[in-house]
């Protein structure tokens, strides 16, 4: 009887031991789905620009869908520091989220992203810049290795050519143009430049404008209508919108973060990402469209080129860029991304 009776109690115990082990299970479980999070994003344009309005309605998206749990503060106009330093950032995590210009300090390989004539409109960049492409499985790899999450892209513009002189033969590569033009300070834009008929002088971005204003170059590479409009519509009084380079910011995220968070939160960030990118692509062209008419608005000569001078300002300099950057990177490496781009 007596053995019976500690059996009984045994049981007892045991059932009240796994019912408390549910209870806590479950606790614990609506504990982790009930997390809140406050992070930072950072974008390097001012309030009230497309990628700042593009930003406040993802925020809104994760905000809402996560019944306030998850707040992302926009810091713009690259507040936190200039996107070379963000990243670093992010991969450290110190700062949470970004949607910017790519650094290629830590990877030479991310060159490719903003490789000039590497797709030729935006057709390309719809088939090529978009979650689920060849191209961005190869992106989201290189940046994993920096513990960076790749969430989405918003491509900017495509770069063309701002001038204070006009130039002769603009549509012609061939034709030395006898105008300095600033580029930015890597081999692939110095080339680009050159392979255009310009005298190419590399220059970091804070100098820029004090070198157009000052007549130590008589034009710009390395943007597109938006970033002229924005810093330079005073000084360009020419703009040839030739299709030099794809600027594109991809959305990314600490991967440490990312991997702590819970499917459904997982779930939030990446559908409002798609949200953003497929906005993106559907407005960026009339977008791009818009600031070149702002920039002729305000005074600017659009010299626009045909099908035919476009495709000769390609082909001039993806043999003078192409094989310079293959070399850099590494033949392998180099020729599986450029087979991976779908025109």
């Amino acid at each position: 009887m007596l053995c019976s009776k500690i059996f009984q109690e045994a049981m007892v115990m045991k059932k009240f031991a796994i019912v408390v082990f549910a209870a806590l299970l479950c606790c614990s479980s609506v504990c982790a789905a009930e997390k809140t999070y406050t992070w930072k994003i950072s974008t390097i344009r001012p309030a009230g620009t497309a990628i700042d309005n593009d930003v406040k309605v993802f925020i809104e998206e994760v905000k809402t869908k996560s019944n306030g749990r998850i707040n992302i503060e926009i810091y713009p106009n690259a507040q936190l520091g200039d996107y070379t330093v963000v990243q670093e950032r992010i991969s450290v995590g110190s700062v949470e989220m970004a949607v910017q210009s790519i650094s290629t300090s830590v990877d030479r390989q991310l060159q490719m992203v903003n490789l000039p004539y590497l797709v030729k409109d935006w057709n390309g960049i719809r088939k090529n810049f978009r979650t689920g492409s060849p191209f961005m499985d190869w992106l989201a790899e290189r940046l994993a290795k920096q513990d960076i999450k790749l969430l989405g892209m918003w491509p900017s513009y495509f770069g063309g050519i701002a001038l204070a002189k006009e130039p002769p033969s603009p549509g012609d590569p061939s034709v030395n143009k006898g105008l300095k033009v600033r580029v930015m300070p890597q081999k692939s834009y110095e080339l680009l430049g050159e392979s255009q008929g310009y005298m190419a002088t590399p220059l970091p971005l804070a100098e820029t404008f004090t070198a157009l204003q000052t007549g130590i170059v008589d034009g710009i590479f390395g943007a597109g209508a938006e970033g002229y409009y924005a810093n330079y519509r005073d000084l360009v009084k020419f703009y040839i919108p030739s299709n030099t380079h794809v600027e594109a910011w991809p959305l990314i995220m600490n991967m440490e973060l990312w991997e702590s968070l819970s499917d459904g939160d997982k779930k939030i960030i990446a559908e409002a990402a798609q949200h953003l990118e497929d906005h993106r692509m559907e407005v960026g062209e009339a977008d791009t469209a818009y600031n070149e008419k702002r920039l002729e608005d305000y005074g600017a000569k659009i010299i626009r080129l045909t099908p035919e001078q476009l495709s000769a300002c390609a082909e001039a300099a993806r043999k003078a860029i192409f094989p310079a950057i293959r070399e850099a990177i590494g033949p392998k490496n180099f020729d599986a991304v450029v087979s991976m781009i779908n025109e």
